[in-house]
């Protein structure tokens, strides 16, 4: 769907950092664009759904093995104080394309915030910073060595 920020990124509309990390029939993972940090990756549907009750039996089959195989690597690569696991579905206040964020939080992270949970998603949003590109496709290489292990 043209204008979705989801749909966009998997169909090569928009740059995506690292491109796609690894694949399902129905589910794309994806390194997060924007402020939440090297190591959050985005698993999303590869069709356009906007409600978890919208998804098809298939896709909900692959999606809880799915989401543990995502925890599973950023805890291997980052060693994090805990992996956050949370759908995001709106924008403005309107739902758009559901995608779970799967979010490293380190201790340097919550200190830096001084925020944990949901706080310090909200805080490394109000501070807007981007990683770096070659940071992110590091990252998304190590991530794809580790899916195919």
């Amino acid at each position: 769907m043209k204008g979705c920020l989801a749909c966009d990124l998997a169909e090569g509309r928009v740059p995506l950092p690292g491109g796609v990390i690894h694949e399902t029939a129905n589910w794309f993972v994806e390194h997060t664009v924007g402020a939440l940090g090297v190591g959050t990756l985005i698993l999303k549907p590869k069709r356009h759904v906007t409600r978890v009750s919208e998804l098809t039996d298939d896709e909900a089959v692959e999606l809880g093995p799915l989401l543990l195989r995502c925890a599973a690597v950023v805890d291997e690569l980052v060693e994090p104080e805990q992996v956050y696991t949370c759908l995001w579905s709106h924008a403005g206040g309107t739902p758009v394309h559901i995608h779970y964020v799967v979010q490293p939080a380190t201790r340097e992270l919550m200190d830096r915030h001084v925020a944990y949970g949901p706080n310090l998603q909200v805080a490394m949003f109000d501070a807007d910073v981007t990683p770096l590109k070659a940071d992110v496709e590091a990252f998304a290489d190590q991530a794809r060595a580790a899916f195919r292990s």
